[in-house]
């Protein structure tokens, strides 16, 4: 009895030996692999990087961005075939199992986005947003990257849906679960309607385009243009370089302006106050001179109207024209600047002036008819 007491805590000592022994081998193994594959990835990128070589930028940006998922699918496939020749339980075995058909769903979902990616890239190589002409450009530009952004999110929510559905309990028991939580669903939609909105928002804007990349346009009454729309918000770069982050459903629900909303080119004015004694003509005549001199004028629009005029003065409004926005704002300022110096040179008299009328009375006015007599009769 005392042998047989002995020997069972032994066997369970050699047992618990043993399976540890066989849990480390096998564990290394899979360790091995993986680093195997790592290392094999590694030397693979390097020798397709010398290969393509710095010609074919395509190629080369195509390798770029498919390093992560290649070594993630080199990661999944060594493990795969370590896994099949393991002595692990089945309890973990499946869940190896299940943690590579997860992998394998994220790597579909990786490359999905990238392939979208490469596409709209490809796309849009053939426009170019420099040109002084660009609305062909930025129409395109902002209706791909726009559905680049809903489809790359459509495919996050399929792939996060996907693993979920991997789940036993998720995919049997999903209905109740969503019928269950219909209180949690209705505070969880309205927390998330913003991002519901900007979602919708984004669409509309990819197929309507009321708003444009490098588009000019005028929004809380400040003056930029477009620079960045995201997922959810537009960037615009005001003129003194600040920038103003607005939510992309602003722009379906509000009115702004859109300068550039159907073509680049653009007229602005020039208000000039002076006063009644001003040459118009002149003034007028000047205008077209500094206008044909600029390199920014188009040869469109050049012209200046008295527009309105107060008790002392009148209001002058010069209208030119010019390629774009910001050359239209040069462009106002040069002919400002240019008009006043020539007013301040020219007609000095001309510039606003402010008239009274002093009663002298009895005394003075007698004063002054005999000083007036005196110089006549000095004369």
């Amino acid at each position: 009895m005392q042998l047989e007491a002995v020997r069972a805590p032994v066997s369970w000592l050699l047992w618990v030996r043993e399976l540890a022994a066989t849990w480390s081998i096998d564990l290394g193994a899979l360790v091995l692999a993986i680093a195997a594959a790592l290392l094999a990835h590694r030397l693979i990128i390097r020798l397709l990087g010398k290969l393509i070589g710095a010609r074919h930028v395509f190629l080369r940006l195509l390798l770029s961005r498919t390093t992560g998922p290649t070594r993630l699918a080199m990661m999944i496939f060594a493990a795969s075939v370590v896994t099949q020749w393991t002595a692990f339980s089945p309890a973990v075995v499946e869940a190896l199992a299940r943690g590579l058909l997860i992998g394998f769903i994220v790597l579909v979902g990786w490359m999905a986005i990238i392939a979208i990616g490469i596409a709209a890239d490809l796309y849009l190589q053939r426009f170019e947003l420099a040109a002084e002409d660009n609305l062909v450009a930025r129409q395109h530009f902002t209706q791909i990257r726009m559905l680049q952004r809903a489809t790359d999110s459509a495919a996050v929510v399929i792939t996060a849906a996907a693993v979920l559905m991997t789940f036993e309990p998720v995919r049997q028991y999903g209905v109740s679960l969503f019928a269950s939580a219909g209180v949690v669903g209705l505070v969880v939609g309205l927390a998330a309607r913003p991002v519901l909105s900007n979602f919708i928002a984004g669409i509309q804007i990819a197929m309507t385009q009321p708003i444009r990349l490098q588009d000019a346009v005028v929004v809380e009454n400040e003056f930029g243009w477009i620079e960045e729309i995201a997922a959810a918000y537009v960037v615009i770069r005001l003129w003194d370089r600040r920038r103003m982050v607005v939510p992309l459903s602003y722009f379906i629900e509000k009115p702004f302006q859109n300068w550039t909303r159907k073509s680049t080119e653009l007229t602005g004015g020039v208000v000039i106050h002076v006063d009644y004694s001003a040459p118009v003509d002149r003034i007028r005549d000047k205008l077209k001179e500094i206008v044909s001199l600029s390199p920014l004028w188009d040869r469109d629009v050049v012209n200046l109207q008295v527009v309105d005029s107060t008790e002392a003065t009148m209001q002058l409004r010069a209208l030119v024209s010019a390629r774009n926005s910001s050359a239209l704002g040069d462009l106002q300022a040069e002919v400002r600047e240019k008009l006043i110096m020539f007013l301040q040179r020219d007609h000095p008299a001309a510039l606003p002036r402010r008239r009274e009328e002093v009663d002298l009375g009895p005394a003075a006015r007698a004063g002054v008819e005999s000083d007036s007599r005196l110089r006549d009769t000095a004369a």
